[in-house]
């Protein structure tokens, strides 16, 4: 299954990505101790493949905004305008 063809799941996408990056990170953590059986290490790659998904979606979205802003004469940050007259 391609991970770009993966819909995330409404519980992870209403986490914030300090959230979901702490939840990714306990998985891996659990995976690499071997703390869980097959069907659960399977759901928890399931999972933890959202949870990067939505983080990587989220750091899109920030790094888009910064890019937007600029600074303005005054030196103060200024969103760039983005409609073409």
């Amino acid at each position: 299954m391609s991970e770009t063809n993966t819909v995330i799941p409404k519980d992870i996408a209403k986490l914030s990505f300090e959230d979901a990056l702490g939840q990714l990170e306990t998985l891996v953590r659990q995976l690499e101790q071997g703390q869980v059986g097959l069907d659960d290490a399977i759901a928890s790659y399931e999972r933890g493949a959202a949870l990067k998904r939505h983080c990587a979606d989220k750091l899109r979205a920030a790094e888009e905004r910064i890019e937007k802003i600029t600074l303005g004469a005054d030196g103060r940050p200024a969103a760039i305008a983005t409609e073409i007259e």
